[in-house]
């Protein structure tokens, strides 16, 4: 949601700094006062090209900044992430547009290219007039609506799913028929590897355990006779056996619990003690032996150790990499066993194709149920904007198989009796077009991912009834899902369904034009409905009228 616009030295602008919330917003004034200035300003913030003629007179540069809260916009918020731009507290987009027509684009204070600002742009701000590009005139958005309004979503990322699936197989079988004979050389060296890996018996603990062996079998004279050094003192042939000592200790600790039973705890710990060092001498002894009668050992984990060295030096390998590489070996094996087969890939790519088929299929069907009920719909709608023979079409045009499935949509339009259906970007004229897209994404506006959207024009060529219309089809898209709408407009009917009202006017100073724009409270605004109800001068019964289609 955009939350706020900074304009300065822009056309006829010196300095303008605009908040904004969610709901319908309108935007009015008398003709040149620079109302459409500030879509031009806020195109040039989210990517639109720029242009020499746009920077004040007297100054060397424009810039606009343009605020958006991205809290709900996983779209935009992806987008960041995937171009590596910092997403906390909002985001920030500004562009500094030079008087020779170059510009500088930044987002979150990062420089940019033009094309980084129209692609985060597209997923922030619709603009709906003669002269901006908006999403409703791209395929896949045409596309995404059709499947958004009946609930497509779940049978479009199947029909994704199996696309990319049967897309690979198909890739891999391609390479297979041009590399046969590759793949059974491959088999073949890395069966060989897996051959001479398999005896190693290696895992990196058992590696880490043999080597701490090798290291105990390489010092094995120093051990024991460290070895028996302790057991020297444990049994008694040192003149300060332990042994003896804690005999002796034992023997005093009894007489004292005798004459006071506390102490019969630190009785107890020397009890444990004691066993803990028999248990000692024990294992010490084993561990001395062990080390007397184990050459074959020593000899053996030699040259474990020398054959997986050599492996690993063959294969360039780390210990730490050996476990995961055999495993992407052996999952490597059993796939081209499966390819080089008798059915190999074929099978799976047959049976992959088949899913697709069937997916496609149900899809293409539920999309030629939906394209009917969208196009009914929204011809509905275009005859309550005036388009009294108004026709809206759905056309399903077939395309190869694709992960979007197998068919494109198309929006159609005539706009008079007897006119055949065709693109809507070719057939209608600027109001005409924002009208026809009012009435699209009313029909269409509870999945649509664009936070804010600006119609200008919508108001051309209609008037009484019919604005009215306008104007209560406006207030229901910015109470959908609190969503903005913004609406530039010359029509009382349509500015009266506003929940913010702004006035846009032009005053002369220092010789200069310099346009102005206010947030309008109740009174201003009676009186501004009331101008636009009456012109120039504002009579009581103007007045009335203006309170009353404001009530």
């Amino acid at each position: 949601m955009l939350e706020s616009l900074s304009i300065t030295n822009f056309v006829i602008v010196d300095q303008l700094e605009l908040n904004f919330d969610a709901g319908f917003t309108a935007l009015t004034g008398e003709t040149g006062a620079g109302k459409s200035i500030l879509i031009d300003a806020l195109s040039l913030a989210l990517g639109s090209r720029s242009e020499t003629g746009i920077v004040r007179n007297g100054y060397d540069k424009s810039e606009i900044s343009a605020t958006f809260n991205i809290v709900n916009n996983h779209d935009a918020t992806k987008w960041l992430n995937e171009n590596d731009i910092e997403t906390e507290g909002g985001l920030l987009l500004r562009r500094v547009v030079f008087s020779d027509g170059k510009s500088k684009a930044y987002i979150n204070g990062s420089s940019s290219t033009i094309n980084q600002l129209r692609e985060l742009g597209e997923l922030l701000v619709d603009i709906y007039s003669q002269n901006s590009h908006h999403s409703l005139l791209k395929a896949s958005t045409q596309r995404d609506i059709l499947d958004n309004f009946s609930n497509l979503k779940n049978n479009v990322n199947l029909v994704k799913k199996l696309y990319k699936i049967w897309h690979q197989l198909f890739l891999e079988h391609e390479d297979f028929e041009k590399n046969r004979e590759s793949y059974k050389l491959e088999l073949e060296e890395l069966s060989e590897k897996i051959n001479q890996y398999q005896p190693l018996e290696f895992s990196l603990e058992n590696w880490e355990h043999i080597q701490q062996q090798h290291k105990a079998l390489n010092n094995r004279t120093e051990l024991i006779l460290g070895a028996q050094k302790v057991l020297s003192i444990l049994n008694n042939e040192e003149p300060l056996a332990i042994n003896e000592q804690l005999s002796d200790l034992n023997s005093h600790l009894t007489n004292l619990v005798q004459l006071d039973g506390s102490l019969d705890i630190h009785l107890k710990a020397l009890d444990a003690a004691t066993l803990e060092l028999v248990e000692m001498r024990r294992e010490l002894n084993g561990y001395a032996q062990s080390l007397e009668e184990n050459h074959e050992l020593q000899k053996e984990i030699e040259n474990k150790i020398q054959l997986t060295f050599d492996f690993l030096r063959k294969y360039r390998l780390k210990p730490d990499e050996l476990e995961s590489a055999s495993k992407a070996w052996q999952e490597r094996v059993l796939l081209l066993n499966n390819i080089l087969g008798e059915s190999g890939i074929e099978v799976a790519l047959n049976k992959a194709k088949a899913d697709y088929d069937k997916a496609a299929s149900e899809l293409s069907h539920q999309r030629a149920v939906a394209s009917k009920n969208l196009s009914n719909e929204i011809t509905d709608k275009l005859k309550q904007l005036s388009f009294a023979h108004g026709k809206f079409l759905v056309n399903l045009k077939h395309i190869e198989a694709s992960q979007f499935g197998n068919e494109q949509a198309e929006f159609l339009i005539s706009t008079y009796q007897g006119a055949e259906p065709r693109p809507i970007q070719k057939v209608a004229s600027g109001g005409e077009l924002s009208r026809i897209s009012l009435a699209i994404r009313v029909c269409s506006i509870a999945d649509t991912n664009i936070p804010s959207m600006i119609f200008d024009e919508v108001d051309v060529g209609i008037g009484g009834g019919v604005a009215e219309i306008v104007g209560k089809l406006l207030k229901s898209l910015g109470e959908a899902n609190a969503r903005q709408i913004f609406v530039i407009t010359h029509l009382p009917q349509v500015a009266a369904q506003s929940r913010y009202h702004f006035k846009v006017s032009k005053n002369q100073v220092n010789n200069q034009t310099i346009s102005h724009i206010e947030l309008l409270n109740e009174k201003d605004r009676v009186n501004e409905v009331a101008r636009m109800l009456g012109g120039v001068k504002i009579t009581t019964t103007t007045i009335d009228h203006a309170k009353e289609i404001l009530s």
